[in-house]
């Protein structure tokens, strides 16, 4: 005990100590992760630059839900006992650093997540958007419409992992549940942004690895990644923004597009067996189509917003084979959302998402996953949220074995987000 008390008020004085740098919280070319940060995509490219001296921020999320849902199925797989009651709070710890003009750092360290109850790095970064630390001026005119990012970091595929739940980090989601094929990874790599007038474009490479290791060498190889668009504020009123994705490898150990995500599912232990454990089957309500050897995905993203009103939608498609497949799978994902924000400073909002899935299951059935929510929340501040949401999905096609067999589950669930 005196150990662990120990290594809390040396973490407490160190987070003190950091935030002794500057009480000015705000860094160049960085989406905030308050209210303000909602509907911000990559973060902002400016090439003025505020930098005095090392800057670090040191922020944080915790999210907290309260869980009505009934789940059931055919009975051929009998379904574990849910009820009405708390989840596990999440917690994250961010850490910002400004290290040079034009040059900063992030960190993110989930404290607390589904998964793993004990803290442990999600990822982090070094953006590059200024490269005067070389020489001063050094291809300035570049710079101004040019970024990079290197790191064991979140990959930039599609738009929707923007608007996602990142464990505590739920303050960009108008929802509680994330998509129901998730897509999200972390893989070492980097990736080089151009950005004039409106029109996007980024090209990078990962080595394809969640989980880092110098073992079998021959076993993997490098992943591609690609985003073209537009995004432009057509006039006060109107803003829109349009992009198509790409991730592509063609040889992997284990592809982890649509199961990296080590925080967890909102939906605790909906559709899981008597033998299951929050922490173990921590995957709840989401479907991987398990192209774990090779696969080539596309996300096309349309988002509108006119006034208060908003639409984001999601057209995906993914194929693939795993170890042993000897032609390609198929899965495809529609899902599209529309928000309404009114009030003072859009503080309060209603929404509803439909989301689709239909894919060549590995069992060789061809199935379908539908879900429907429907959402709202309050800013109390612009760091607290609070949401409510009514989620109804639905499985059809899964083999007569499986336990997802004539499979639902429907119910409430309330959450409270603090992120600063």
């Amino acid at each position: 005990m005196k150990k662990y008390t120990k290594f809390g008020l040396l973490a407490a004085a160190f987070l003190v100590s950091l935030s002794g740098f500057s009480q000015n919280r705000q860094l160049d070319n960085f989406r905030s992760p308050d209210k303000t940060g909602i509907n911000v995509f990559e973060a902002p490219k400016d090439s003025v630059s505020t930098f005095d001296g090392i800057k670090v921020r040191v922020g944080g999320s915790s999210t907290l839900q309260f869980q009505a849902i009934n789940h059931e199925n055919s009975g051929a797989v009998a379904l574990i006992e849910i009820g009405d009651n708390f989840n596990l709070a999440t917690a994250n710890l961010d850490l910002d650093v400004a290290l040079a003009k034009g040059v900063r750092m992030h960190l993110r360290t989930y404290l607390s997540s589904r998964h793993h109850p004990e803290p442990y790095v999600k990822g982090g970064y070094l953006q590059v958007d200024n490269l005067d630390f070389i020489s001063p001026g050094f291809l300035e005119n570049t710079m101004k419409y040019v970024t990079v990012k290197v790191g064991h970091m979140e990959n930039n595929y599609g738009d929707a992992h923007f608007r996602r739940t990142d464990n505590a980090q739920a303050m960009h989601n108008p929802f509680v549940g994330n998509l129901i094929m998730d897509a999200f990874t972390t893989e070492v790599g980097g990736e080089v942004y151009f950005r004039k007038n409106g029109f996007i474009g980024m090209f990078g490479l990962s080595n394809g690895k969640l989980n880092q290791a110098v073992t079998n060498p021959d076993a993997t190889g490098a992943s591609i990644l690609a985003k073209l668009g537009y995004d432009g504020q057509i006039n006060e009123d109107l803003r829109l923004r349009l992009t198509g994705s790409m991730y592509s490898t063609n040889k992997s150990g284990r592809v982890y597009l649509y199961s990296a995500d080590r925080a967890g599912s909102r939906y605790y232990l909906v559709m899981e067996d008597t033998e299951a454990s929050a922490t173990s089957n921590f995957r709840s309500g989401r479907y991987n189509p398990g192209f774990n050897n090779e696969i080539t995905a596309f996300m096309i993203n349309p988002f509108v917003k006119y006034k208060g009103l908003e639409f984001f939608g999601t057209i995906e498609t993914a194929s693939g084979r795993s170890n042993g497949e000897t032609e390609d799978r198929k899965a495809t994902q529609l899902a599209g959302e529309l928000i309404y924000r009114f009030g003072n400073n859009e503080n309060y909002y209603l929404g509803a998402r439909y989301n689709t899935v239909t894919s060549d299951d590995p069992s060789g059935s061809e199935v379908t996953i539908d879900r429907f929510q429907l959402g709202g929340g309050v800013f109390l501040t612009k760091n607290i949220l609070a949401k409510i949401e009514y989620v109804n999905q639905q499985y059809d096609g899964f083999d007569t074995t499986s336990i997802f067999n004539e499979g639902q589950f429907k119910g409430l669930l309330l959450e409270a987000v603090i992120s600063f």
